[in-house]
C-alpha cells in the first residue's frame, strides 16, 4: 500500500532539493502529472513524517482528513434535505474501497474532494469569492474538478451575469498563475504540458468503466473523440432543458440579473455541481480505482433529489430496456428509480463494481447501467410535470332553466 505514497513523496522531494523544472520532477511510478498545489501540499507532508518515512503518521493524517470530509458532506446534505438519515450509514461504514482510498493508499484524489466539499459549503453561504478561491486550489491538487466547472460557470452567469462573474474568474484563475508561478518562470511549457496534460493515455489493465471493449478501442483517439462530444452533448441538453428552468432564452444569462424580465426560479446549487461532475464520470475515457472518491459522496443526493412525483411519468420501458431481457418479469414499481430499495440497491451493485479487482466485462457493464439508470432518473426527475388534462367542452348547449326561459 505504499507504492502511491512513495511515488508522491519522491516527486516532491526534488521540489525539496530545488529542482523548479516540472519535467525533472518524477518518482517509481513515472512523472509528475499534478498541477503545483499537489507539490505544496504534499511537501507538508513529506516534512511532517519525516520525509516521507512515517507513513503511519501519514495514515493518521489521512484519517483525520477523512473525518473532515465527512463533515462537510454532511454539513451539504444538511443544507439540501434530500437524503434520508439511514443512507448516512452507507456512506461512513459501507464502502471498502473508500476507506482504503483514503487511509491505505493515500492517495491526492481525497485532498482535492476534501477542498472541493468546503468550496461548495462556502457557495451554499453565498461566499462565492472565498468559494471561487477554495474549487480553483482544488483544481491545483488534481484536474478531476475540473468535471464540476460548467455547473459552476453556469451558476456564477445565473447569479451574477457575464460581468459579474468575469472577477470571480480571475480569482480561479490568479490562484493557478501563483501557484505555478516558481515552474512557470523556469519552464513554462513543460509544467503547463505535465499538470494539465488532457491527452494522457490511459493503461487498459486500470480500467473500471471499460473493459468490455476490445483495448484497441479502448486506446483509439477516435473513441475518446467521440466520449467528449457525448460529454459535451450531455452539458448542453442539462443546461438548456433541466438548470435553466426561467422561460427566457438562455443567453438572458449575460445580463445583468437586474434587468432580466423574468427573474430566474430558485436553483439548487449542489444539483448543478453534482450532476455537472456526473455526467463527467459517466463519459470519463477511463476511472481507475482511486476515482471512486470523484462521486461516491455525491451518489445518496443523486439517487435521492429528485421527487417521486415526477418520476412517476419516467417511461418504464427505458428501464427495462436498460436493465435487460431478465427484467421484463419484474413488477413496474421495482423498476422505479424513485422506489428506495432500488436506489439502494444501485448503491450496493456500484460499490460491487468498485471492489471487483481487476475489473471484468460484468463488472464494467454493470457499472454503466447504474450510471445510465442515475442519468434517466435525473433527467426524468427534474422534467416540469405534464400539464393537467382539462376535458374538452361540450357541443352539446346546456339546458335553460325555466327560471331563465
Amino acid at each position: 500500500t505504499e507504492i502511491d505514497w512513495k511515488a508522491y513523496m519522491q516527486e516532491v522531494e526534488g521540489f525539496a532539493n530545488g529542482t523548479l523544472d516540472y519535467t525533472q520532477l518524477k518518482g517509481d511510478t513515472g512523472p509528475l502529472v499534478y498541477p503545483a498545489g499537489f507539490v505544496y501540499i504534499f511537501l507538508g507532508l513529506y516534512y511532517a513524517t519525516g520525509r516521507g518515512a512515517d507513513v503511519r503518521l501519514a495514515q493518521y493524517l489521512f484519517a483525520g482528513l477523512y473525518l473532515l470530509n465527512l463533515l462537510l458532506v454532511f454539513r451539504i446534505y444538511c443544507r439540501t434535505n434530500k437524503v434520508p438519515p439511514y443512507v448516512f450509514f452507507f456512506m461512513c461504514c459501507a464502502s471498502y474501497r473508500i476507506h482504503s482510498i483514503f487511509v491505505l493508499r493515500l492517495f491526492n484524489d481525497p485532498v482535492a474532494m476534501a477542498i472541493l466539499f468546503l468550496a461548495i459549503n462556502l457557495f451554499l453561504e453565498e461566499h462565492w469569492s472565498w468559494g471561487c478561491l477554495l474549487f480553483s486550489l482544488a483544481v491545483s491538487v488534481k484536474m478531476n474538478i475540473l468535471l464540476f466547472a460548467p455547473g459552476l460557470l453556469f451558476l456564477l452567469l445565473q447569479r451574477f451575469g457575464l460581468l459579474g462573474c468575469i472577477p470571480k474568474l480571475c480569482i480561479c484563475a490568479l490562484l493557478q498563475v501563483a501557484l505555478g508561478l516558481p515552474f512557470l518562470l523556469v519552464n513554462p511549457v513543460g509544467y503547463l504540458t505535465r499538470s494539465f496534460d488532457l491527452g494522457r493515455q490511459f493503461q487498459f489493465k486500470w480500467t473500471v468503466n471499460w473493459r468490455f471493449l476490445p483495448e484497441e478501442v479502448f486506446l483509439n483517439r477516435a473513441f475518446h473523440t467521440t466520449l467528449l462530444l457525448a460529454h459535451l452533448a450531455g452539458l448542453g441538453l442539462f443546461t438548456l432543458h433541466r438548470w435553466h428552468r426561467s422561460k427566457e432564452s438562455i443567453l438572458a444569462l449575460l445580463k445583468d440579473p437586474a434587468e432580466r424580465k423574468e427573474p430566474s426560479p430558485p436553483l439548487t446549487i449542489v444539483f448543478v455541481l453534482f450532476s455537472s461532475n456526473f455526467l463527467g464520470v459517466c463519459c470519463s475515457r477511463s476511472l481507475h480505482y482511486q476515482f471512486y472518491v470523484w462521486y461516491f459522496h455525491t451518489l445518496p443526493y443523486l439517487l435521492w433529489c429528485t421527487p417521486t412525483s415526477k418520476l412517476a411519468h419516467m417511461p418504464k420501458y427505458v428501464l427495462l430496456g436498460a436493465l435487460g431481457a431478465g427484467a421484463v418479469g419484474v413488477c413496474p414499481v421495482v423498476l422505479t428509480p424513485s422506489f428506495p430499495p432500488l436506489r439502494v440497491l444501485l448503491l450496493g451493485v456500484i460499490e460491487l463494481c468498485w471492489n471487483t479487482y481487476p475489473s471484468t466485462v460484468c463488472s464494467s457493464l454493470s457499472l454503466h447501467i447504474c450510471h445510465g439508470l442515475i442519468l434517466l432518473q435525473l433527467w426524468y426527475g427534474t422534467a416540469p410535470l405534464p400539464a393537467p388534462h382539462t376535458p374538452a367542452p361540450s357541443r352539446r348547449p346546456a339546458a335553460i332553466s325555466k327560471k331563465a326561459q
